[in-house]
């Protein structure tokens, strides 16, 4: 409480006046005749009864009166978050978390017994909302039935997100909000900064831990396996094995293909400490292949204890590669470049332009037209109609290309070609790459790559990935309907350029590669709550199907021909076709930091809940408003009026009283 005028309160010193008043009151008496005092004894007289305080009830009136009317006059008020939590309905929010963690024996279903039982005791008048919540928050209902709805999930908690729900749900309450949460209280689910704990104004937050020491557990931590396989089909695995909060101890840890343990071994794990192991599987089926390591660690929490993976054999991909027949070193480096690189993902066919014409683009992982003077117009047709189903299509630059007055399929203006001295300094270099761009690679190695010759053409509506020092563009990329032509305003041979003499070389080929046959390096394996990307921005209409790891569709109709990615619910397989034919098998993992079962110390929890009676402002990043005074000086008048009637009456009371006596 407080008071915005505080000087009043010096008025209080009136309360003396009552009491002022009700002992030095004149006395009277009624003078009664006497004959003579003679025979009386000469004393002095007593005055003490006349000083004594009568009337104590009709006093305290008095004095209560006079020290309200101070009171009011000071403008007492209170801050609005005691004024709210005093009393009144209020609203209380039941947070349960349901993060991967809480699946540790019957710890969410703990949590949601004591949940029931504080939503059994709620008052009069109060209203009540359920939370469940992991790495984002859900209002799951506004009854205690909506508790029984909270399933367990794979995904990682975050007290961050569940302060910044109760700071939005105390703004638009408008009463005062009584959070209970009931978790497992797992500091790794602390943010890394703590201001982002802050709660809301009028937040009152109860813990109720379902955990309150450090659980011992096993989890294989992480897999390090390729994501494709070609040729012989050798592979290795690596696997992490860890304990958290554990004593030293030997687990059997297992390798699992496709439902069949085809290798296991027994690692040492040190106390709360890591251990590697290595799989080196001799024969891998053709096509996609589902893989996990598993150990049997015999704790509470089995949902860790094995990691999924997927990994494919596939044959090698056959690349289309037309050229001048006269020009045969371009396919030369270019092969030469593929093959070192991909690890025999891709078979070169060398075709010279003229036996091109009845070949088929859609046979071939992408197409490469190598500075050709002209096309024959059905092969041009054809590969077209292939880039705009998907397909792919390279285009190199040179001397003959020049003499064309447009880009083949690309279908941009030739403006000229550029030559560039060899002696000196006269030669360009690469003055601008987009390092975002997925040929690009080690972009700092291009600044000693020489260019002596290039083709300028109009970039267009088409992304500029590199430039020359002269403002040429170098690599170009246009969407053409489903499929992308990527224009490289060179040569691939070492007479435009000496490109194919550098170590840059080799990973230019290797990542356009694999961009154009789609096949960009990725990681085996995701973790929940990751997001998958199933097309790119401007690829829309053709439907992606995807299957759940419970073999569900994830995708509604809609959904499937407009989202551009999609969230990775649960740990499992989620099998992806495309609309261009790919099929793919990713892996989806919980969150490992969901295995340490370390509870968050008591005074950090203190802390956390204390953050909701400090001034918001002095909080970093804090966004709430300073709490509002509620003053309440018209209830004091109320209460003084009140007393002045009862002080009236008494005070007549008392008068006629004393009348009667005389």
């Amino acid at each position: 409480m407080g008071f915005l005028a505080p000087w009043a309160l010096a008025g209080l010193a009136a309360v003396g006046l009552p009491v002022w008043l009700h002992l030095l009151r004149k006395h009277k008496t009624t003078p009664l005749p006497f004959a003579s005092l003679m025979f009386f004894e000469r004393r002095t007289q007593s005055s003490i009864k006349h000083r004594r305080l009568q009337y104590l009830l009709l006093l305290a009136l008095r004095a209560a009166v006079i020290a309200l009317l101070a009171l009011a006059f000071a403008r007492p008020f209170l801050q609005s978050r005691l004024a709210a939590l005093a009393g009144g309905p209020k609203l209380t929010v039941l947070a349960i978390d349901n993060s991967f963690s809480m699946r540790d024996g019957d710890r969410l279903a703990r949590a949601k017994q004591e949940a029931a039982a504080v939503a059994s005791k709620l008052g009069t008048g109060d209203k009540l909302q359920v939370l469940a919540f992991s790495s984002g928050v859900h209002v799951m209902g506004d009854s205690a039935a909506a508790i029984r709805t909270i399933e367990p999930g794979d995904t990682r908690s975050s007290y961050a997100e569940l302060s910044r729900a109760l700071r939005s749900i105390a703004q638009s309450a408008r009463m005062p909000v009584e959070a209970h949460l009931f978790s497992d209280m797992q500091k790794s689910s602390l943010p890394a900064n703590f201001a982002d704990l802050r709660l809301g104004d009028g937040v009152r937050l109860v813990a109720h831990p379902i955990a309150d020491r450090r659980a011992g557990n096993f989890a294989v931590e992480s897999v390090n396996a390729p994501r494709r396989v070609y040729g012989s089909g050798k592979m290795r695995v690596d696997a992490t094995i860890a304990g958290y909060g554990t004593e030293q101890a030997t687990r059997r840890v297992s390798m699992v293909l496709n439902g069949r343990e085809i290798a296991s071994k027994s690692v040492d794990v040190p106390a709360g400490g890591r251990a590697a192991v290595e799989f080196l599987p001799a024969d891998l089926p053709f096509g996609l292949n589902r893989g996990e390591i598993r150990i049997d660690s015999g704790d509470n929490l089995p949902g860790d204890d094995r990691f999924y993976f997927s990994v494919e054999r596939a044959e090698a991909r056959r690349v289309l590669f037309v050229h001048e027949a006269r020009n045969q070193r371009d396919a030369l480096y270019f092969r030469t470049a593929l093959e070192a690189a991909a690890e025999s993902a891709y078979v070169l066919d060398a075709v010279p332009v003229e036996q091109c014409a009845n070949l088929d683009p859609r046979k071939y992982a992408f197409v490469v037209v190598s500075d050709v003077g002209s096309l024959p117009a059905s092969f041009e047709a054809a590969l077209r109609d292939s880039v705009r189903a998907g397909g792919s299509l390279l285009l190199a630059l040179g001397r003959e290309s020049a003499l064309r007055s447009r880009v083949p399929v690309f279908d941009e203006a030739v403006i000229e070609p550029r030559y560039y001295a060899r002696e000196g300094d006269r030669f360009q270099t690469a003055a601008w790459l987009d390092a975002g761009h997925p040929s690009i690679h080690n972009a700092q190695r291009w600044d000693d790559v020489k260019f002596y010759q290039a083709v300028g053409i109009n970039p267009g509506t088409a992304r500029v990935a590199a430039r020359l020092g002269d403002e040429t563009p170098l690599l170009l990329e246009k969407q053409l309907g489903e499929g992308r032509v990527l224009v490289f305003a060179s040569t691939f041979d070492n007479i435009s350029n000496d490109f194919p003499l550098h170590a840059s070389f080799v990973p230019f080929i290797e990542h356009t590669a694999n961009y154009l046959a789609r096949q960009e390096e990725g990681p085996s394996n995701y973790l929940v709550g990751a997001y998958l990307e199933l097309r790119q921005a401007k690829e829309q209409g053709a439907a992606v199907e995807v299957l759940d790891p419970t073999g569900g569709r994830a995708l509604t109709l809609d959904e499937a021909t407009r989202a551009q990615n999609m969230p990775l619910t649960m740990a499992g397989f989620y099998d992806v076709k495309r609309p261009n034919g790919r099929h793919e098998l990713v892996a989806v993992n919980a969150d490992r930091h969901e295995s340490d079962l370390d509870v968050i110390a008591a005074d950090t929890l203190t802390l956390w809940q204390n953050t909701a009676q400090g001034q918001p402002n002095a909080v970093s990043g804090g966004g709430a408003e300073a709490p509002k005074p509620v003053e309440f000086w018209w209830w004091v008048l109320v209460a003084v009026l009140a007393l002045a009637v009862a002080e009236s009456l008494l005070g007549n009371r008392h008068l006629t009283v004393d009348q009667a006596t005389e």
